[in-house]
């Protein structure tokens, strides 16, 4: 047999060798014509679609046993869906203005929707036709009496589909299902996010995956390099075991590390935190070693309601943090939507840009009264007395916005207090440092926060003008180039002449390329998904500190992204999957 090499986006890093297992589902046949009349045709999917709902809440409760909480709350975008006036609306408006099957009207709107939905240019709203296909499949499947989900499997399988939906990918049976590949999807797609949770190694966006692979065809999946190998020789399979046996081994040694701290060759300490997205996150973060919370996105809170959160709920969630980490720092980034990320119960409008708009810092200093942002303020105060908490204000572009926002916090400490309500105290007050606005004044930003927190997944695109989800200009998104990296550079040197510390919790903290280079640019903080950090504590004890610092020096001097990673190629063992270096988004 031929061997045969195919190439997507590596979406979930680690090897699969598996049989071919394809899921190819063929449409069902559907009349237009309602042969038992309208009004039985709406009674049918009005009960189908409670149906839907009640499956969609077994399936999160199953992701929050499995996952955590902030997976789960992929399927409450679910839940609108199925409470979608406009969805719903136009199915039944169908069935009555054209006598159709609920079936067909369903399939006919749902089409439409998606549409509309795919040729947005934003790649967060382009995820609603993904929640859109799989909970009007789910429907479909009520309506026919087709059992969802994927067959039963019972034997190691790499899994070949043209898309996994949230609800396949959570199903997945792990004891079997070694890896997956799709043709569509972006590293960002709820089945990449939901992979990388699950550490199952997954390739999106593979054209013309099923109609390569066969049925039962010998694969090899590797998740950093995006590749799928069909039907390798023996040679090959022999690599891969190895290299699969060595991963095992790296894994099961890097166990052993959860308890050290993160020392490097020279004695030079840095700390590894982790990334969440709600209270239970904690205990992956914990059970891998992690020092603190380098960044608690409270967005979890806001999303898919049609009302705001309250200041005792919100209080109860920071709190339990705050407990589970026993002390640790819990770095919590103020509420980051607007733009690209809809809250319903705002009716924020519609922008052309919303990358470039009316969200985080902006959105809570010019709601009406900075209701939003105070009561989350309040809820944040009240939960430090429980730990060891710092508030961080995202997207700050000037100087008069952080001492804004600086100003309502003290305010609302000051009302805590008039009030005999505790407050923590003191608590460190940092932002993140995502525009290049700020970067390029870090040393006027320095004096005014405890810490500076990079967020490099904004920084790269917007100091680069190229959104990384644009697959025209996505090669313009560089972590290495050597623009970036001054950035960086002049944060870390900032922070550190005032005698603050510089972290970083975009996706390039977690990149095993990456790490040797940021160390030697002095970055204090490493800030992670839970999985990657024993991997990056394994990375930094074998670095010498002060060898990564020259490694910097020479990196800052050169004039391209690939004159960088070639510099590391040379450097022996600093460049550990370095063809998978462009981060991954969570």
């Amino acid at each position: 047999m031929t061997l045969r090499k195919l190439q997507g986006i590596g979406a979930s890093t680690g090897i699969a060798i598996a049989r071919a297992h394809r899921l190819a589902s063929a449409e069902p046949v559907i009349e237009k014509a309602s042969k038992p009349g309208t009004e039985e045709e709406l009674a049918r999917f009005a009960a189908a679609v409670h149906l839907a709902g009640i499956q969609v809440r077994e399936l999160m409760a199953l992701t929050a046993e499995k996952l955590g909480e902030a997976e789960a709350k992929i399927f409450e975008a679910h839940l609108l869906v199925l409470d979608d006036p406009e969805l719903l609306g136009s199915v039944r408006e169908l069935i009555v203005a054209q006598g159709a099957t609920a079936e067909y009207a369903l399939r006919e709107v749902a089409r439409e929707i998606t549409a509309s939905f795919e040729a947005l240019n934003t790649e967060y709203l382009r995820e609603r036709a993904g929640d859109i296909r799989d909970v009007t499949q789910r429907i479909m499947a009520v309506l026919s009496g087709a059992v969802t989900g994927s067959q039963p499997i019972e034997q190691a399988v790499i899994i070949v589909a043209h898309d996994l939906t949230p609800s396949d990918t959570v199903q997945l049976n792990r004891e079997y299902v070694k890896g997956f590949t799709t043709e569509m999807g972006g590293i960002t797609s709820h089945s990449a996010i939901m992979a990388r949770s699950m550490e199952i190694p997954a390739v999106v966006g593979m054209a013309d995956a099923l109609q390569e692979v066969r049925h039962n065809d010998l694969l090899i999946l590797d998740g950093e390099a995006g590749e799928l190998l069909v039907n390798p020789p023996a040679g090959i399979v022999a690599e891969y075991e190895a290299k699969l046996l060595e991963a095992e081994r790296r894994k099961e040694n890097r166990a052993l590390l959860a308890a050290q701290p993160t020392i490097s060759l020279d004695g030079h300490r840095i700390e590894l935190a982790g990334n969440i997205g709600s209270p239970g996150d904690v205990a992956a973060v914990l059970r891998h070693g992690g020092e603190g919370i380098g960044l608690f996105r409270t967005e979890f809170l806001y999303m898919g309601r049609e009302e705001l959160p309250s200041e005792e709920e919100q209080f109860m969630a920071y709190r339990s943090v705050l407990e589970q980490m026993e002390g640790k720092p819990v770095v919590v980034r103020t509420i980051d939507v607007g733009g690209d990320k809809e809250l319903p119960c705002l009716e924020l409008p519609k922008e052309d840009n919303p990358f470039l708009g009316f969200r985080a810092i902006r959105l809570c200093l010019e709601t009406p009264e900075q209701v939003l942002f105070r009561t989350q303020l309040r809820a944040l105060l009240r939960a430090g007395v429980y730990g060891n908490l710092k508030i961080m204000f995202p997207m700050i572009a000037t100087l008069e916005e952080l001492r804004r926002a600086k100003s309502i916090l003290a305010e609302e400490k000051l009302k805590l207090e008039q009030a005999g309500i505790p407050a923590g105290t003191p608590i460190s007050v940092g932002m993140m440092v995502e525009i290049p606005a700020a970067a390029v004044m870090a040393d006027l930003f320095a004096p005014e926060v405890d810490f500076f927190s990079i967020g490099t997944n904004d920084l790269i695109q917007y100091t680069m003008a190229a959104d990384r989800m644009n697959s025209r200009v996505s090669y313009l998104y560089q972590p290495y180039n050597p623009a970036v990296l001054r950035l960086i550079k002049q944060v870390i040197d900032a922070a550190h002449r005032q005698g603050k510390w510089a972290g970083m919790c975009g996706e390039m903290a977690g990149s095993l390329a990456a790490i040797p280079l940021l160390l030697g640019l002095g970055l204090d903080e490493f800030s992670m998904s839970a999985p990657s950090i024993l991997a990056a504590r394994d990375s930094i004890r074998q670095l010498s500190h002060k060898e990564m610092e020259e490694l910097a020096r020479r990196a800052l001097s050169l004039g391209s992204a690939e004159e960088v990673k070639a510099l590391l190629e040379q450097a022996d063992g600093w460049s550990a999957g370095l063809q998978a270096a462009a981060p991954q988004v969570p």
